[in-house]
C-alpha cells in the first residue's frame, strides 16, 4: 500500500486528473477515494486545493466534452451506448431525460452526484444541441462542486484519513489486497444488481415487423410512447402513438379495453422503461400488452415513418 500512497504524494495532480478522466469517460473506477486522500495530503503540505480543483475540473470537462460531441454527432442513439457500457441500471435513459427536462442545463450542476447520470446528461446536452458555451459553463460549475466536496472531505477529516492510510501502509501487501478486494467487491455488486434487473425485464416482446403487420391489420388498440416529451420532440414517434404521464399511467389508457392489444415502446437498453410500464398495466388488468423490441430506434432503422 505504501507505493500507492507514494504515487498520490508524488503524482497528486496527474493521479487526480487520470482518475477523474477515467470515471467521467465511463469506466467503473471510483474517483472520490483519490479526491479524499488528495484533500487530506493538501492539508499536510501536498498540492494546494485550488490546483487540485482546477485539475479535476479540467479532467471532467475533457471527458464530458467527448460525450457532448458524440451526442451532437450521433444524436440520442448515444444514450443507449452509454447505458449498455454502464454498470448502472438501464433506466438511466429515462431518468436522465426526466431530470434534464425539469431542470435544463442547470441539471449539470448536480449531475455528477447522481449515479449513472453524469455521462448520459452530457451526451444528452450534445444530442439536444445545447450551445457549447452554455454546456461548458454549467458542466464546469458542476464539476467544481463535485471535486471540491471530495477534496473538502479529505481536508476536514485529514486526521482520521491519515490514521486509515497509516494502518493500510503498515499492513504492506495485505493492505493493497484489501483495497483491491474492496474494489472488486464493488464491481461485482454493481454487476449482480444489473443482472437481477435485467432478469426482471424478461417479457414477451413484439418485433418491428410484427407491429407493422398488426397496424396494417388494424389489430392494435393502442401504441404507447413512454419516453419523455423532450425526446419525443427530438426524434418523433410512431404514427398514432399515445404519449402518457409515466407517473399516472392508468389515466393515459382511458377508453382502451383491457383485453385489446397494446404495444409500449421507449428508447432504452432492454426496453427497460417500456417493460416497467407494461408490468404496471398488467397489475391494473390489461391482458395483452407487449414492449416493442428495440424501441423507437429499431422502428426508425427499419425505415418506418415517424410523426412529430
Amino acid at each position: 500500500m505504501s507505493h500507492v500512497i507514494a504515487m498520490i504524494q508524488q503524482y497528486g495532480l496527474g493521479f487526480v486528473f487520470l482518475n477523474v478522466l477515467a470515471l467521467q469517460a465511463g469506466l467503473p473506477i471510483p474517483a472520490y477515494p483519490t479526491l479524499i486522500v488528495a484533500g487530506a495530503y493538501a492539508a499536510s503540505g501536498g498540492n494546494p486545493l485550488w490546483a487540485l480543483i482546477v485539475v479535476g475540473i479540467a479532467a471532467a470537462l475533457t471527458a464530458d466534452t467527448a460525450w457532448y460531441m458524440a451526442g451532437r454527432k450521433y444524436g440520442l442513439r448515444i444514450l443507449n451506448t452509454l447505458c449498455r457500457i454502464s454498470l448502472s441500471q438501464d433506466s438511466c435513459v429515462r431518468q436522465t431525460e426526466t431530470i434534464f427536462q425539469r431542470f435544463g442545463p442547470a441539471s449539470m450542476l448536480f449531475a455528477k452526484f447522481v449515479p449513472g447520470f453524469a455521462s448520459v446528461a452530457t451526451a444528452l446536452a450534445g444530442a439536444l444541441r445545447l450551445r457549447y458555451w452554455v454546456f461548458v459553463l454549467f458542466d464546469a460549475a458542476g464539476a467544481g462542486l463535485w471535486v471540491s466536496l471530495g477534496l473538502g472531505l479529505g481536508y476536514i477529516f485529514r486526521d482520521a484519513i491519515g490514521d486509515v492510510m497509516d494502518k493500510l501502509a503498515s499492513l504492506g501487501r495485505y493492505g493493497s489486497m484489501l483495497v483491491v478486494l474492496a474494489f472488486v467487491a464493488w464491481i461485482l455488486l454493481k454487476w449482480w444488481r444489473r443482472r437481477l434487473f435485467i432478469k426482471q425485464l424478461r417479457m414477451d416482446r413484439v418485433s418491428v415487423d410484427e407491429l407493422r403487420d398488426l397496424i396494417d391489420a388494424n389489430k392494435v388498440s393502442a401504441i404507447v410512447d413512454v419516453r419523455s416529451p423532450l425526446t419525443q420532440a427530438a426524434t418523433g414517434r410512431i404514427p398514432g402513438a399515445l404519449s402518457i404521464d409515466i407517473k399516472n399511467i392508468a389515466k393515459g389508457f382511458d377508453g382502451v379495453a383491457k383485453n385489446d392489444e397494446v404495444i409500449v415502446y421507449c428508447a432504452c437498453p432492454n426496453e427497460a422503461t417500456a417493460v416497467k410500464v407494461a408490468q404496471q398495466l398488467r397489475k391494473i388488468g390489461f391482458k395483452r400488452i407487449r414492449p416493442l423490441h428495440g424501441g423507437i430506434d429499431a422502428w426508425i432503422s427499419a425505415g418506418n415513418a415517424v410523426e412529430r
